[in-house]
């Protein structure tokens, strides 16, 4: 599922390096055939056990001599690495979360938002992992090496013998097992999840400890870095997993393949959490792994207001700051701030290479009024987005075309983003009967009702924006009224789909091509969109369903409500195409049927992220990889103990460092 994007910095990712847990008995050796379950009773084993038996035709076990001859098997060993092999371990890194975490599970209601990049997104390894830098490269992450098979539909892997769990325990396929189990699970709670692993994966074949494969419905252009980039979960820490096994593991500290873990001891409730790295971490030294992961504590103080954070990193107290609003680039860290002239804090801009969030205002479709295209397209014509660009981003930012922009390719080849103009604007509205101006300059229709919708921001960073966005919108008659919440209680609220709109973004995988089923297919909208034969149970014109009772589906990133049954096949169609080809072709028509149904006002991108740090903070040559999309992402950075102790004294006794201005690292900016 695709995780909300927080403008501060980090960006949460979306979970498309999905993580799948499992552990199981350690082997005898590598090729010893596995069980198909763990001799447990009761419990999640015995359901396990069930399951297996139930799905013959999904869970495959098979022997090392049922491997097909001829599979060429792929390491990365041609790739180039994109870390520092010689950065210094060691130190303490100091950041801010803007809230304490309501959970520390990476799955299930509550999970997206908080901590979970420190504890999934940004550190846990996956089976294959796209190269960063060269686009359609892979290499392997909890693997030795992996091969495509002939029919093009199935990958085929081989664990990395080393590769342990923070409690010592090796991965095995025992975990991979109760991974696919896990995430196909009703227990689960998570019905993306559920979907997304019964609809994209076809059979699980079992060879040996160490040897398993995935078959996949269609062959796929990106087959193994689409579908190889999972993350297991530890089968032996899930024992108890089953009904209610949300609030068990709540806050239950489970063992991990990456290179940190959080103790419970490490949580202040209410103040911090601090990670710490994994004593002889079993990836430390192996091949695209060597040069991350290096300070030995990761130290996350809850600092809400984000204009706080900014003062508390002009203090030293965090080594990091991304200074991507305006005002804390221009104003509050300026180029001329005694410690940027010092010498000592550093700013950067740094031109990545990865889709853009899709920040924009999300319309909550199934709400009496927006429930009306011509309402919704006259919003589009009330936002003047272009002077949110100028204005509150100082020209650093330009609207979006699509909401699918940065991908490599246009996406269509004639949408543009709607302009800012009242006039159009207000003659949508007077289509869906709102005519009459009152005294406040606010329209109402015949039955006195007015145009007046109340926007949510997940978060503090962009509330200077939202005046702008209402001041414009009264010049059409619409009247914005600023809902800012915090920022779990905000997405929870949106998930919950209890806005009107939602200024919002999802965070993009890095991928060659957008997903569209999470955020437009119906069933997203609607747990009852569709029957099990995958009929249409309330028909729908346009985005707008017939009065029939329907039940929303919460916790699904279809924040805008459509449910267009046309909409839905062509995304399922989508989902299906082998060829990219077929998949551009698709992708014109889906983003066409998105623009006129107008539940998506089109927001702003950026080509860059910037930010300051601390100059004992340090990077790897040329600053960080292309498919980044936020400086922690990759964990190419370190501290140097030695320089940090020579900084903090130069501020005691006024010493400078010589300064060359900003820093721009433009090597990965389009042409």
């Amino acid at each position: 599922m695709p995780t909300p994007t927080l403008l501060r910095l980090p960006l949460l990712l979306s979970s498309l390096a999905l993580l799948v847990v499992g552990c199981g008995k350690p082997p005898a050796s590598s090729t010893d055939a596995p069980t198909a379950a763990a001799p447990a009773a009761g419990g999640m084993e015995a359901d396990l056990a069930k399951t297996i038996k139930e799905q013959p035709n999904f869970y495959v076990f098979k022997t090392p001599a049922d491997l097909p001859a001829g599979l060429k098997w792929e390491n990365g060993g041609d790739l180039p690495e994109f870390a520092n092999p010689n950065a210094k371990k060691g130190g303490t890194f100091n950041y801010f979360i803007s809230d304490f975490p309501r959970t520390i599970r990476t799955i299930g209601p509550d999970a997206t938002g908080g901590i979970r990049p420190y504890l999934l997104d940004y550190v846990e390894p996956s089976f294959i992992n796209p190269h960063p830098n060269i686009p359609g490269g892979a290499y392997p992450g909890l693997l030795t090496e992996w091969a495509v098979g002939p029919d093009g539909r199935t990958i085929y892997y081989r664990i990395d013998p080393k590769a342990r769990w923070s409690d010592g325990k090796p991965l095995t396929t025992d975990d991979v097992v109760f991974t696919l189990y896990f995430m196909r699970s009703p227990h689960l709670n998570e019905p993306w999840y559920n979907d997304f692993y019964e609809k994209n994966y076809q059979q699980l074949i079992v060879y040996d400890k160490l040897t398993f494969a995935t078959v996949h419905p269609d062959r796929k252009p990106d087959l193994a870095v689409r579908f190889g980039a999972f993350v297991p979960y530890p089968r032996h820490a899930h024992a108890d997993f089953g009904p209610g096994w949300l609030e068990r593991f709540q806050w239950r500290e489970l063992p991990k393949l990456g290179a940190y873990v959080l103790r419970d001891k490490d949580i202040e409730k209410g103040r911090s959490v601090t990670l710490t790295r994994v004593k002889d971490w079993w990836a430390a030294d192996k091949r695209f792994f060597r040069g991350r992961f290096n300070p030995d504590r990761y130290h996350l103080e809850v600092i809400r207001d984000p204009d706080k954070a900014a003062e508390a990193f002009a203090r030293g107290d965090i080594d990091t700051f991304g200074l991507g609003l305006p005002k804390y680039w221009y104003e509050t860290i300026p180029d001329t701030h005694p410690e940027v002239a010092a010498g000592r804090l550093i700013k950067f801009k740094f031109f990545n290479q990865t889709p853009r969030p899709d920040w924009g205002l999300w319309i909550n479709s199934a709400k009496p009024v927006l429930n009306n295209r011509d309402v919704r397209t006259g919003i589009h014509h009330a936002s003047n987005i272009e002077l949110v660009c100028t204005q509150f981003f100082r020209g650093d930012a330009v609207p979006m075309q699509t909401r699918s922009d940065g991908y490599g390719w246009r996406m269509h080849p004639t949408i543009t983003a709607r302009p800012f103009d009242p006039v159009k604007a207000r003659a949508y509205f007077a289509k869906a009967g709102f005519t009459t101006q009152g005294p406040d300059g606010v329209l109402t229709n015949a039955s006195g009702q007015r145009l007046s919708f109340t926007i949510t921001a997940a978060g503090q960073a962009l509330r200077d924006m939202l005046p702008i966005l209402k001041q414009e919108a009264l010049k059409a008659g619409l009247e914005f009224n600023l809902e800012i919440l915090d920022s779990t209680t905000g997405w929870k609220k949106i998930q919950e789909k209890n806005h009107d709109i939602a200024l919002a973004a999802l965070s993009r995988s890095v991928e060659l091509y957008p997903r569209y089923w999470e955020m437009y297919h119906g069933s997203n909208a609607y747990t009852d969109a569709y029957s099990k034969d995958g009929k249409t149970v309330a028909v729908a014109t346009g985005s707008v369903a017939n009065p029939q009772p329907k039940q929303i589906a919460v916790q699904t990133n279809n924040m805008t409500m459509t449910f267009i049954p046309e909409l839905d096949r062509l995304i399922e169609a989508y989902d299906k195409a082998e060829t990219l080809e077929e998949i551009k072709r698709l992708a014109a028509q889906i983003e066409q049927i998105i623009h006129d149904d107008a539940s998506w006002v089109n927001g702003w991108q950026r080509p860059f992220y910037r930010g300051g740090y601390w100059r004992y903070v340090k990077w790897p040559e040329g600053f960080n990889v292309a498919q980044s999309r936020d400086y922690e992402e990759f964990f190419v950075h370190w501290i140097d103990p030695d320089e940090k102790k020579e900084v903090e004294a130069a501020r005691r006794s006024g010493r400078t460092f010589p300064t060359t201005g900003v820093q721009i690292f433009d090597q990965f900016k389009s042409k």
